[in-house]
């Protein structure tokens, strides 16, 4: 027995090094660095996107973070071309994308992109200073100067039609969330229609400097908005902002995170596995990530999912049809 001994240390010391061997194959083929394309300062695509990058650069000690961008449209094709690892993005534009139909390149069907993670619901909601008298969607007179955030954003895309389906003429107006909360504040807007998820940072420091009116969807004015557009009903709670006294009615569109197809697999299965069993994490980073589980990948039919998330999911009970895989 003690002649067997030193074979058996040696045995035991030579599987370890295979196996740190092996671990460190795998890990040559991770990316040096990532970034992950987000939206504009003062929006949730940018708060979310910027810390979960942080996050995961942390958990699996590869350097990454977010950066602004000019939103959902936008992180779909950085992230098709390979010029970003990851972005983040809502079910109506990566539809498009995937269609040839994207604004950004007609007749490109974006096939390089694939779905990680459900993010959250995105509401389509109105603010308007208290001052300006304008309580509801019908009050918004004729002419009004509405922002619609960033050019190709969620909000641009779908709000004017939205807007214009239920009879409002405006002058339309884009840029940054955080420039047009201050040209609310400033006068020089009649109203913000955002696409973005609650709380919105902007409305938040609106309401901590000024009144504002969170206006809500009427009942019919939902049902023609769900009637014409890929949204779901939504209600913004009371509880989001301070403004709100009750619940108000909104529609919304999922937003799930996307990354390059060509990403090894063994990486993007770490960065799902990390995202998926941290909510706690995420939810430090924006409360609208207490929806980024792993439950919610029903909401994705647009994009095949990443074979590395994939394995996560089967792996933990989650089944996605074959046709769903990249």
């Amino acid at each position: 027995m003690r002649n067997m001994m030193p074979k058996t240390v040696a045995f035991l010391a030579s599987s370890a090094l295979l196996a740190a061997g092996t671990a460190q194959a795998d890990r040559s083929e991770w990316p040096d660095n990532f970034t992950v394309g987000t939206a504009s300062q003062g929006g949730t695509y940018f708060v979310y996107g910027s810390g979960w990058a942080n996050f995961i650069a942390d958990e699996l000690d590869v350097s990454g973070g977010g950066e602004v961008t000019g939103g959902p449209t936008q992180n779909l094709a950085l992230v098709h071309s390979g010029d970003m690892a990851f972005g983040l993005t809502t079910m109506g534009p990566a539809s498009d994308a995937v269609n040839g139909e994207s604004p950004l390149a007609p007749g490109l069907a974006m096939d390089n992109v694939c779905a990680l993670f459900p993010m959250y619901e995105t509401p389509f909601s109105i603010a308007a200073l208290s001052s300006s008298g304008i309580e509801s969607i019908s009050d918004i007179p004729d002419g009004a100067r509405i922002g619609f955030g960033p050019a190709a954003s969620t909000s641009d895309t779908y709000f004017p039609a939205i807007l214009e389906t239920l009879g409002v003429e405006f002058d339309r107006r884009n840029g940054g969330w955080s420039d047009l909360g201050g040209q609310l504040q400033d006068g020089l807007l009649d109203v913000i229609a955002f696409a973005a998820g609650i709380p919105i940072p902007a409305v938040s420091q609106l309401e901590v400097q000024t009144d504002v009116n969170i206006i809500e969807f009427t009942e019919e004015e939902m049902a023609t908005v769900l009637d014409a557009f890929p949204v779901a009903e939504f209600t913004i709670p009371a509880s989001t902002y301070t403004t709100l006294e009750e619940d108000a009615r909104a529609v919304s569109m999922w937003n799930f995170a996307i990354a390059g197809c060509d990403l090894p697999e063994d990486f993007i299965y770490e960065v799902t596995k990390a995202t998926m069993e941290n909510n706690d994490r995420m939810r430090s980073v924006h409360r609208s990530a207490e929806t980024t589980i792993p439950e919610n990948i029903v909401h994705n039919n647009v994009l095949p999912f990443h074979p590395g998330a994939a394995r996560w999911y089967e792996e933990n009970g989650y089944d996605i049809d074959d046709d769903m895989i990249n």
